[in-house]
């Protein structure tokens, strides 16, 4: 999951439980304590009444608490006042409205005490009143139920302010989320590109103003592009140096070599070929790491160019078939699907070549190494194997770093000298394409991928 979305569902999992927690708060410290509020006065209230409609009903008679009554009417309109005979018959009051507590005066009757009873529209009170001829009455009191504000839930305007809320909510999150994250992505954008080989990347200037811990961090990484590109840039330069200045003291000797020839005896002459070997070999390896120190500095900067890589693949085929017929072995092209490529011709063909011969050197007397060139979806992939055996797995990752050798009696045997690949891999980047390796049908398999042009 991506830190972004994590950060925003903690920020919303927070809200989203202050606002539980705030809710229940209200409803306990609020609301509850507010409806216990008023069914106290509304019983305070019953008491109060129904004690003074006994007391009048004994001084003044029917007329007394008839009038009596019509004033708590008055008084109060949102409520009903009504004075019910044991048998259900309204003495007094609106009897539509006080009809349906038939119930409510039974159990007053019964009790002889306050009763009190509410619904969702309606609160109802019943006292019983006594007169002097002995008949016992019901004061009954209807309240239009008046419902405790709710702070979100219960009403339109509740939930219309718990939407706001929550809306608001969302976009904070989101606000906070990309606050917190957008150095984060600047940082890792700055490493993918540094990671690709482009060393003057640098981000504190994408910091803007902030003066955090992510600001440390970001001005610790430009540190560090700094260091790397210091000392990538000295290696290569070194490399480059150190190659240039071998070539002069190699061409004496070779000179010297060349001279020692024409006056060697039968005796000396084995020793000077060997010295021949020598120095062609140490030549190759010069070129080699010149051409290495170039594509790892960028010096040699790719002008695009239509390339037929089919006919290039075939090319570079035929050149290998024939330098591997005299060792026994041979190159077979076992498809080639015709595309084109944009890039350095020089390039792609060093790349191709350079897997080619490492794969003719080790695969195995008698067998062929197989070119495939296949086409699909506007990629183009060159797939080249050998049977040479294969490469321990724990191996395959390293395969293409310079002078790396899987082992030293193989080496020797084949003479490689471990920057083939490496060159293969710089140049296949260089053209934004890919170079992977795996073992496959009893040998090595090298799959160089690239963008066809449409």
């Amino acid at each position: 999951m991506k830190l972004f979305v994590k950060i925003f569902l903690w920020f919303l999992l927070t809200i989203f439980a202050t606002i539980s927690v705030m809710t229940y708060v209200t409803r306990t410290f609020q609301t509850d304590p507010m409806s216990s509020r008023m069914e106290r006065s509304r019983r305070n209230q019953m008491t109060i009444y129904g004690g003074t409609a006994t007391q009048i009903a004994m001084a003044e008679g029917e007329a007394g608490v008839r009038a009596f009554l019509t004033r708590l009417s008055e008084v109060e309109p949102s409520r009903t006042v009504g004075l019910v005979e044991a048998n259900g018959t309204v003495w007094h009051g609106d009897g539509e409205r006080i009809s349906h507590s038939s119930d409510l005066v039974g159990r007053a009757l019964s009790s002889g005490v306050i009763e009190l009873q509410a619904d969702e529209e309606h609160s109802l009170g019943a006292a019983p009143v006594d007169f002097p001829d002995g008949r016992r009455l019901v004061l009954v009191i209807r309240w239009d139920r008046q419902v405790p504000p709710a702070l979100f839930f219960g009403s339109t305007t509740g939930y219309l302010r718990l939407a706001g809320l929550l809306g608001t909510a969302v976009i904070a999150c989101v606000l906070l989320a990309l606050y917190l994250t957008s150095p984060i992505r600047k940082l890792r954008e700055a490493t993918r590109k540094l990671a690709e080989g482009n060393l003057e990347t640098r981000v504190v200037g994408k910091m803007g103003r902030r003066r955090d811990e992510l600001a440390d961090l970001a001005h610790d990484f430009d540190e560090m592009a700094a260091r790397i590109e210091s000392l990538i840039t000295s290696q290569q330069r070194l490399n480059s140096d150190i190659s240039h200045e071998l070539r002069s003291p190699l061409a004496r000797l070779n000179v010297a070599l060349e001279i020692a020839k024409q006056k060697s005896n039968a005796e000396t002459a084995p020793v000077l070929e060997r010295i021949e070997t020598e120095s062609d070999r140490l030549n190759e390896m010069i070129g080699r790491l010149l051409l290495l120190a170039k594509l790892e500095s960028g010096s040699d900067e790719i002008e695009p160019v239509r390339v037929d890589l089919a006919e290039l693949v075939r090319d570079v085929s035929a050149d290998a078939d024939f330098e591997a017929k005299g060792k026994g072995k041979s190159v077979e092209l076992v498809a080639t699907d015709e595309c084109i490529v944009m890039g350095s011709e020089n390039l792609l063909r060093s790349a191709i070549e350079n897997v080619l011969r490492n794969a003719v050197r080790y695969t195995k007397d008698g067998t062929a190494v197989d070119v495939q060139l296949s086409v699909n979806n506007g990629d183009a992939s060159v797939k080249i194997t050998d049977h040479g055996g294969g490469v321990p797995e724990e191996e395959l990752a390293h395969i293409f770093r310079p002078f790396y050798r899987i082992g030293e009696d193989r080496t020797r045997k084949t003479g490689g000298i471990g920057l083939g690949l490496a060159i293969a891999e710089r140049a296949v980047k260089a053209h934004k394409g890919t170079i992977t390796a795996m073992n496959a049908n009893g040998g090595l398999e090298i799959e160089i991928g690239l963008k066809t042009s449409s």
